[in-house]
């Protein structure tokens, strides 16, 4: 059994939320052909999408050609929306949610959905995600590495990890709105060097702030291996060692002590690194993610993991058990 942690999904067709809304700074999809669509920014083209980011039937074509069994879906992470008014954030959340419930319960063995919540506004994002596990039946929420600049330890935020732990929802977290994109515009660097600071900030703000020490039975999972924390831990303990007058103030646990507490995906596109996160993060903790459908993702989901040839035992973990485990589901789910 191979399950996909890391996939994105988005409506073919939504209103023109500028017009809905009255202001811009909103993605729309412009389908200029058949099978591909220009998603835009007001009138700066942000990134082309294929059919297999809108289609499942699609998607489930492709997947069963690459041996994957389930893919977790959430949405493009520019659909956050945390910038705009949080009344707004909360319609658009509620359609991209439904959205990814529809095509749940059209296809309950294929595909697992979390969904995205306002976090501008804790009170309407803590609605919101109820809503998600109790009445749209999804698995949990995606949320952004940030909140309009805030750490995710920001004493406004604890309230939304509460009630996800309350809720027993597992929660995605992707680097988005990256620190330092606009220094660093040329030659794609937001996405090959902010990603990956942008993860290790979240994990950081999240491992001094206390949320881990707070709240031990949250079921997290980073995006891209943990982006550069992992092959950084050392320097975060020996900083932790040496500046406890910096780093020690609202949490008194080495860092080092929650390598294995959380989980990551297996995106890390080289096997030395691999290897490494296993032996960093432990094998239980690593799971398959492609970021399907985009380029930067795995293009043959769990090929890397395929050419490490593991045992059977590590194997399973890699591709469904530790998936399963952060899913708080067990195989029977999909029978």
């Amino acid at each position: 059994m191979k399950i996909d942690i890391h996939t994105h999904i988005l409506p073919k067709e939504w209103p023109n939320l500028k017009e809905k809304y009255g202001y811009g700074g909103w993605i729309y999809l412009d389908h200029h052909k058949t099978g591909c669509a220009r998603m835009m920014k007001d009138e700066h083209f942000f990134r082309e999408v294929k059919s297999n980011c809108w289609n499942p039937g699609v998607r489930i074509n492709e997947c069963d050609n690459h041996g994957v069994d389930v893919q977790v879906l959430s949405t493009v992470p520019v659909m956050f929306s945390y910038w705009a008014e949080s009344k707004d954030a909360l319609d658009v959340s509620k359609m991209l949610n439904d959205h990814i419930a529809s095509v749940v319960d059209e296809f309950p063995r294929r595909f697992i959905g979390l969904g995205t919540i306002p976090l501008q506004d804790p009170e309407k994002a803590i609605i919101e995600m109820q809503r998600c596990i109790k009445e749209l039946g999804l698995a949990g929420i995606q949320i952004g590495s940030n909140i309009n600049g805030k750490n995710l330890n920001d004493e406004s935020l604890f309230s939304v990890f509460e009630a996800a732990s309350d809720l027993n929802a597992s929660i995605f977290i992707h680097p988005w709105d990256i620190m330092g994109k606009e220094k660093m515009e040329k030659y794609w660097l937001p996405w090959l060097v902010g990603m990956p600071a942008e993860t290790s900030r979240a994990i950081c703000s999240m491992i001094f702030g206390g949320v881990f020490e707070r709240l031990p039975n949250l079921r997290i999972a980073f995006a891209h291996g943990g982006g550069s924390f992992p092959s950084t831990i050392g320097r975060i303990q020996q900083g932790y060692d040496m500046r406890p007058d910096l780093c020690a103030i609202d949490n008194q646990v080495d860092p080092e002590s929650y390598l294995g507490q959380f989980w990551v995906d297996s995106l890390v596109h080289d096997a030395d690194s691999l290897d490494f996160l296993i032996k960093k993060i432990g094998v239980d903790k690593v799971a398959l993610g492609s970021d399907y459908p985009f380029p930067l993702g795995e293009l043959q989901p769990g090929a890397l993991i395929k050419t490490m040839n593991y045992n059977h035992q590590k194997s399973g973990k890699l591709f469904f058990q530790n998936a399963l485990d952060w899913l708080g589901l067990s195989r029977n789910h999909f029978k």
